[in-house]
């Protein structure tokens, strides 16, 4: 029988985007899977409009709205319903949730409502503490909530796994080839990313290239997976641990990454697991980092330190060094209000 995948998507607001990500996931062809939707507390009651989706009351057009959209046959046409589903406060799915109510439903969608907005590890650990306390699984997949799938792209990623544990490499997390949803020939990021520790940035591998096959390949040098489509092995979370909430946003899969190479784990690349990124839409982030929200700019620049002070203490002169450049840019960009955002990370 093919190991267990707990598949974990968190919502915050865009609930419709969740719905084509769902209907995507469910037309996927690998067997032995399990869903967890969390909803870090919405304020748009999000979880109302995914339970009236599951149980038939709510239709969701694919995304962009138009009739050529080359990704439509993702998600589309919709899913049988209702789809059975069991309802779980943060509190009762931390512990496992309740074994006689989901063997009634027959494999139900698990829809947990967290009433706190924690950030992205918060939210995804309330996931990975069910699926731990449930201990039936062999792999989690952290999958964006604004992103569709191809059908094959979890048989890939658990044969990946396997291919790995055949050659006794001890490989903890896998990244898939992640391509703009509304450019699916170009590149978001081919597996993840490398690190410069001087600067305290990360760089996605392959981002805003024309997909020619150059990637597809069966191992990339990367430091970090791409969060968008982040696949794990339990025992990797069992040495290492679940995510660090000290980020709320951004960081975090670098974080996991690293504690892992501490301990001798080594990441992986799955080309043939293929993921579509609307990118950002939960945090008003578009593709290009001058688009970056006050919001999503505030933690992209605050966690350059938290990471380095964590994981590369003596490059910290450097990174605050490197803020000289990132006042300069907020300058250029007449984005003025930044600067007292920066000088606050600073003094902090």
């Amino acid at each position: 029988m093919n190991p267990k995948t707990y598949i974990i998507i968190l919502n915050y607001q865009t609930w419709a985007d969740t719905i084509e990500c769902l209907e995507s996931v469910l037309r996927n062809d690998y067997l032995n899977y399990q869903i967890i939707v969390i909803d870090n507390n919405s304020p748009n009651d999000s979880m109302h409009y995914i339970k009236d989706w599951a149980d038939g009351k709510l239709y969701v057009r694919p995304e962009p709205e138009k009739s050529d959209n080359s990704l439509r046959h993702l998600s589309h046409p919709p899913s049988s319903k209702p789809l059975p589903y069991v309802f779980y406060t943060k509190e009762e799915a931390e512990k496992g949730g309740n074994k006689n109510l989901e063997l009634k439903c027959k494999n139900p969608l698990i829809l947990i409502q967290t009433n706190y907005d924690g950030g992205f590890a918060f939210g995804s650990n309330v996931g990975i503490k069910y699926a731990l306390a449930k201990d039936d699984f062999e792999y989690l997949w952290l999958l964006n909530n604004d992103t569709v799938i191809e059908r094959d792209s979890l048989t890939k990623l658990v044969e990946k796994f396997q291919e790995y544990k055949k050659h006794k490499k001890k490989v903890g997390m896998i990244g898939s080839k992640v391509l703009f949803y509304r450019d699916p020939n170009i590149i978001n990021a081919a597996g993840g990313g490398t690190y410069n520790k001087w600067f305290g940035v990360g760089k996605l591998l392959g981002t805003f290239q024309e997909d020619k096959g150059q990637y597809n390949v069966s191992e990339l040098k990367i430091e970090s997976v791409y969060g968008a489509s982040c696949f794990l092995r339990k025992d990797f979370i069992h040495e290492i641990g679940i995510m660090c909430e000290d980020y709320f946003l951004y960081y975090e899969e670098e974080d996991l990454a690293f504690r892992g190479k501490q301990k001798g784990w080594q990441l992986g690349y799955c080309w043939q697991s293929k993921v579509y990124h609307k990118q950002g839409l939960s945090i008003d982030l578009n593709s290009k980092e001058e688009d970056k929200s006050e919001f999503a700019d505030y933690y992209w620049l605050r966690n350059r330190i938290v990471f380095t002070k964590k994981f590369f203490p003596t490059y910290l002169l450097s990174v605050y060094l490197g803020f000289i450049g990132a006042i300069f840019n907020r300058i250029r960009r007449k984005q003025y209000k930044r600067i007292k955002l920066i000088w606050k990370i600073l003094k902090s």
